[in-house]
């Protein structure tokens, strides 16, 4: 009775009308063959993915680390960058506009966190791009941020992860932003020589500037389920080669089929997923599970192992198949 005499005190006073609030507590389903109405919690609780078909919604950058790297593991690097007009490019409006607005919509000063952390106690360098900031376009500063922390991730020893997502490079910064695909291709070639492991994760979308560069650059290349993934919009290739194309040619189901990409992983796999690849690249896991723990943050780089070194670990299986051979001949 009291809480009834709550609500119609509550209606009373506004007019016999009840609010019933639930602006941006549901959202609907992105798979037009689905269209569910879902509950915003249910969503988070389901990894940002619909529980009936496992749709995956786009996930901002900063929600994308809390949901990946160990809890209170991410240190951010390189925040202090941020974006000039450097060409004072001008159209419908100014470039200053563009990247005032995608801070107000991202709350982040570039379209990509570059960071520190650990992966089930593993140590790498995890970098995340936003699709609300301008597209997450490349720019000058994005590429400038990648490129950085991959050198970090080569100077410490670490390995690096990239969860990709863009539209491509930044036609507001011309020349300069086709440059960054240069930039971080040579950063991941001395990572690469160093002898590191680079992974990515494409997600939707990952397009243009990116693909073409650091996206496929990667030792393991994972693709989250229904992502759209390519060089450029499926119109403008059919324009272009006149040709149909097959049905959903561009999505990272598509492109595993025919070795574009290494697997696709739900994101609620992902992360134990990317453990064991840090795992089986440091060694750490044999027939029976972990074998080795996990290097301390704090541990000091990695020193290069020297050339001799190498070619005598690379030719020792080889001398040993032929003291082998000369036994049996011998026999």
């Amino acid at each position: 009775m009291a809480l009834t005499g709550r609500r119609a005190a509550r209606e009373e006073s506004n007019g016999g009308r009840r609010n019933v609030q639930t602006e941006a507590q549901f959202r609907k389903c992105g798979n037009a063959e689905c269209g569910q109405t879902l509950f915003v919690g249910d969503i988070e609780r389901h990894f940002y993915c619909c529980k009936h078909c496992d749709f995956h919604f786009r996930v901002n950058a900063r929600k994308r680390v809390e949901i990946t790297l160990d809890e209170g593991s991410w240190v951010e690097l390189f925040d202090n960058l941020e974006t000039v007009d450097a060409l004072g490019f001008k159209a419908h409006k100014s470039y200053l506009q563009s990247l005032d607005e995608g801070r107000a919509k991202s709350g982040e000063k570039e379209a990509v966190l570059c960071g520190e952390g650990r992966i089930e106690g593993q140590p790498l360098v995890f970098c995340v791009m936003d699709f609300q900031f301008i597209g997450a376009s490349m720019g000058s500063v994005v590429g400038e941020k990648i490129a950085r922390a991959i050198e970090h991730g080569t100077a410490k020893g670490w390995p690096v992860a990239i969860v990709c997502c863009s539209g491509g490079a930044r036609m507001q910064e011309g020349a300069l932003s086709l440059m960054q695909m240069a930039k971080t291709s040579a950063a991941l070639q001395r990572h690469n020589e160093a002898g590191l492991g680079y992974y990515t994760i494409l997600s939707d979308p990952t397009l243009a500037g990116v693909s073409a560069s650091f996206a496929f650059l990667a030792d393991v290349i994972v693709g989250e389920p229904g992502a759209m993934i390519g060089f450029t919009g499926a119109r403008v290739i059919e324009q272009t080669i006149k040709v149909r194309l097959p049905e959903g040619f561009q999505t990272s189901e598509f492109l595993l089929k025919y070795g574009q990409i290494d697997m696709v992983v739900p994101r609620k796999d992902l992360r134990p997923t990317l453990s064991r690849l840090l795992g089986y690249a440091r060694g750490a896991y044999g027939r029976s599970g972990p074998r080795r723990p996990a290097p301390a943050l704090d541990a000091p780089p990695l020193e290069p192992e020297p050339a001799v070194k190498k070619e005598e670990r690379r030719r020792a299986p080889r001398a040993a198949a032929r003291k082998t051979a000369r036994k049996k001949r011998t026999a």
